[in-house]
């Protein structure tokens, strides 16, 4: 049996979920395997789900000591549900997943210990779907989106959409929130005086459940959220660091 999560563990993973009944177990289950013999807590954030995902997880707790299961009281989409995660982690290096199973977690624990193994100046690293089981209009949508994106914010991300993520908490925690955040992440760390870097990581089918965006959705909300994170980095003054003297 695996041992409850240490008050003070090396790794929390954080999945935000939304009427995700159909994958949230054994994406909870992968995760535990994944990350078995390293110090984590995993934290499933519950999105005001409508179906059981909250009952199915509250179930697991006592096959996964280390799951950690948090409900929003009211849908506040996925980036609040994100930060609620990382407000409530308890270790200094934060793992994102997406709550539909198609990242995988094997790759999780390989992006977390090449942060922790990094300095301090690296407080990112993302993965990069690679051969993306998606539809063809997802994929040549996000490909435009993730080509203007780069273009304009200069954030070095080839696919800042994929939900897998290894960042440093303070460093998360430093950033302006505003709904929609989990796209821009890497501009805004950068704006921050932070490094990031980006590896390949493996994609998969969705195996249940439906997709919470539609791609008309995403570009409605993508052209605002575009313009003000470029006027954010146009408004960023950074130090190079403070000293006590």
């Amino acid at each position: 049996m695996n041992a409850p999560a240490s008050a003070s563990p090396d790794y929390s993973v954080v999945v935000p979920v939304f009427d995700e009944g159909g994958a949230a177990p054994a994406l909870a289950r992968e995760i535990a395997a994944a990350f078995a013999g390293e110090n984590h807590e995993i934290i499933f954030i519950d999105d005001a789900s409508r179906d059981d995902t909250k009952a199915l997880l509250v179930a697991l707790k006592a096959e996964i000591p280390q799951l950690r299961v948090l409900s929003h009281r009211k849908n506040s989409g996925q980036s609040r549900a994100v930060r609620s995660g990382v407000l409530a982690a308890r270790a200094p290096i934060v793992v994102t997943l997406d709550g539909d199973g198609q990242n995988d977690p094997a790759d999780a624990p390989r992006l977390a210990k090449a942060l922790k193994a990094a300095g301090p100046e690296l407080a990112l690293v993302g993965g990069e779907r690679v051969k993306r089981q998606d539809s063809s209009a997802k994929r040549l949508a996000s490909k435009f989106g993730n080509g203007v994106r780069k273009r304009m914010l200069k954030d070095a991300a080839n696919d800042t959409g994929c939900g897998l993520k290894a960042f440093r908490r303070e460093a998360f925690l430093r950033l302006p929130y505003f709904d929609h955040i989990h796209r821009y992440i890497p501009a805004l760390m950068l704006r921050e005086g932070y490094q990031v870097e980006f590896q390949p990581v493996n994609h998969r089918h969705r195996e249940s459940g439906v997709s919470k965006y539609t791609n008309f959705g995403r570009l409605k909300a993508s052209v605002s959220d575009l313009l003000g994170v470029m006027w954010l980095q146009t408004r960023a003054r950074n130090p190079l660091g403070v000293d006590e003297v």
